[in-house]
């Protein structure tokens, strides 16, 4: 068996390396790698609950009909958009007055602090509302990076105080706290020009890799599973015979010259049309694409004859008491087929995606899982069933062996320190943890590998793994979600000090990577060591880093809804602000507990207008 895996992990990384040879050429071509801007890349990454709602707009355009295809959407998200204080359709002077004071305020750092520390005493004040305040604070003092970079060094202090007299090895291992999520925030400022010029490519390329090969099996479009994955959840325990082919479609409308699909005869027709836009449209960030229940297909089977084909028609069967979706085998689509594409009439009613049919009534490849162990009681059933497990799960294997290398260069990016663009944010910060270590006397290099774990590889490197729709412009679909959590896991494990106890009733999406992790191991500390021997640097030299990072991107944020919303937290605890204002010595001799309620005075009573729930 081992050597027919390796046979099929040879025959398959061969067959990919191809088709990836030819991406990469396309990728040089094209616009290359569909990054998002930098100011989507932030408000996904600061605001993830909140974007959900706007990813869903991004990936449900509205179309026009006619040669151009798709239009692009114009930006949503709230904090994007311009700000407008209105009551009675009239601007109030005094609500803008009060949000610039209220700005004023928030730029004083002992107001700052005993702001956050007096809402973070309550007990209402929610983990969600701690997320959101640190990333309001995040968007409205982005203008002044070396400010925020100082408050959250502080709040950090007050945290490893609070930490180090429990467990210190806890510490940063959540995001419970307003710091720690500035800290979120902070590394994917620092982090996104090293994310975009040199991780980027590997990661995207990863994606693509991922995607083809689960492409070149079958995939159950009711319940994700496929033939090739690296979850064993998603694995497709049938042995579907599958055959792949290729048709030739033609787009029409479109302009673009009829173009080869390779498909499988197992895809519905919703499958192959997803694989025919992809063909087209492969050059244009998924958020231009059209979706596959936005057109028809129509295949041409002899002289002028041609066919509408649907995923569910008259012709469709029934199987085990459900009606079955359409295949390229159902309607006998040969090789070499012509067929052609459109936009469907606007007006017509679009009907739901088949991803989202009820599993009680339609099947695909096979029934859903707990009713597929009760169907198999007739003897046709019951030899399959005897061979389910091993001889699939090598199919993870060979899955992971044809993806081996994709992944070892984005651990590789992930994991080095490129001479002309040194991390200096990272050498900063972890030179701070050393320092806070050195103070409290904790000389135990176990407790700083975990604090600096939990700050880059855990806080922020786990999170884009896990969530490219953060860095790309693409659709990531729920399998490719479950792919991704068995590679961040393997990263995570290489993170880990503690040596992986696994046993034979280990979880496979342990397994599959345990020959790696103790490479992977070495390297993490390899890569630390490195950032440990880089020239410290001086407070001058980060803060103009920082400054420049700041100029970067300046006017790209609504910074005035951020000061609104975070008004909203001030006028809600507005007493405790006062009292912890009030027994602050510094804040009492600058009259700051004065100048916020000066602040309430101005906006209180106003009516004013804010879209957003952040």
């Amino acid at each position: 068996m081992e050597s027919q895996i390796r046979e099929e992990i040879r025959k398959g990384f061969a067959e990919l390396q191809t088709d990836m040879t030819d991406l990469t050429k396309e990728l040089n071509r094209s616009q290359g790698i569909p990054f998002l801007e930098y100011k989507q890349f932030v408000t996904r990454t600061f605001f993830p609950k909140m974007c959900s709602d706007y990813e869903k707009s991004l990936v449900q355009p509205t179309y026009e009909n006619d040669s151009l295809g798709p239009r692009a959407l114009p930006e949503t998200h709230p904090l994007l958009q311009d700000w407008q204080v209105k009551a009675n359709n009239t601007t109030r002077p005094n609500v803008e007055e009060g949000i610039t004071l209220f700005s004023t305020l928030l730029n004083n750092k002992h107001f700052l602090i005993t702001f956050v520390h007096a809402l973070e005493q309550q007990k209402d004040f929610a983990v969600r509302d701690r997320c959101s305040l640190a990333s309001l604070l995040t968007i409205a003092l982005h203008g002044k990076l070396e400010y925020y970079t100082s408050i959250m060094k502080d709040l950090l202090v007050d945290l490893i105080d609070a930490s180090a007299s429990k467990n210190p090895k806890l510490m940063l291992r959540r995001t419970e706290s307003v710091v720690e999520k500035m800290l979120t925030n902070w590394m994917s400022i620092c982090m996104y020009s090293y994310l975009k010029e040199t991780v980027g490519e590997p990661f995207f390329l990863l994606l693509c890799a991922i995607k083809q090969q689960i492409n070149k099996g079958s995939i159950d479009v009711l319940t994700g599973k496929a033939r090739y994955t690296l979850n064993e959840e998603w694995l497709l325990r049938e042995n579907i015979e599958a055959k792949p082919q290729n048709i030739n479609v033609s787009f029409q409308g479109c302009g673009m010259d009829s173009l080869s699909v390779r498909v499988m005869n197992t895809d519905t027709i919703c499958q192959v049309k997803e694989k025919i836009i992809e063909s087209f449209y492969k050059n244009l960030p998924f958020s231009q694409w059209p979706r596959a229940e936005d057109v028809d297909l129509e295949w041409f089977n002899s002289g002028s004859n041609s066919k509408l084909l649907q995923d569910l028609d008259n012709t469709s069967v029934m199987e085990d008491g459900r009606k079955k979706l359409n295949t390229v085998f159902h309607y006998q689509v040969p090789e070499g087929a012509s067929l052609a594409m459109s936009m469907k009439d606007k007006k017509e009613k679009t009907l739901e995606r088949v991803k989202d049919l009820d599993t009680e009534k339609y099947v695909h490849l096979v029934l859903p899982h707990d009713e597929l162990m009760e169907t198999k009681k007739s003897h046709r059933h019951s030899h399959r069933k005897k061979v389910l497990p091993e001889i699939y799960l090598t199919r993870l294997l060979s899955t992971k062996g044809t993806l081996q290398k994709f992944l070892d260069d984005l651990f590789l990016a992930i994991l080095s320190i490129p001479p002309d663009r040194p991390p200096l944010a990272i050498k900063y910060f972890f030179d701070f943890l050393e320092e806070q270590a050195d103070k409290r006397g904790i000389t135990d290099p176990d407790t700083l590998h975990i604090w600096k774990t939990n700050s880059l590889p855990l806080r922020f490197w786990v999170n884009i793994l896990k969530n490219p729709q953060f860095v790309f412009d693409i659709d990531k679909t729920d399998h490719m979600d479950a792919c991704l959590s068995v590679i961040a896991q393997a990263f995570i494990d290489a993170c880990s000090i503690s040596d992986l106890q696994l046993g034979k009733d280990s979880p496979t999406n342990k397994l599959l990577y345990a020959k790696e992790i103790p490479e992977y191991k070495k390297r993490v500390q390899c890569y630390y060591k490195q950032i440990q021997e880089m020239p410290p640097l001086s407070e001058q030299e980060m803060n103009a880093h920082l400054a420049e990072e700041s100029r970067k991107y300046r006017n790209e944020f609504n910074t005035n809804l951020a000061l609104t919303e975070i008004y909203k937290y001030a006028k809600r605890y507005r007493n405790q602000v006062i009292n912890a204002l009030e027994a602050n010595p510094t804040a009492r001799r600058t009259q700051l507990h004065h100048k916020f309620e000066q602040v309430i005075a101005l906006v209180e009573d106003n009516i004013y207008e804010c879209c957003s729930e952040a």
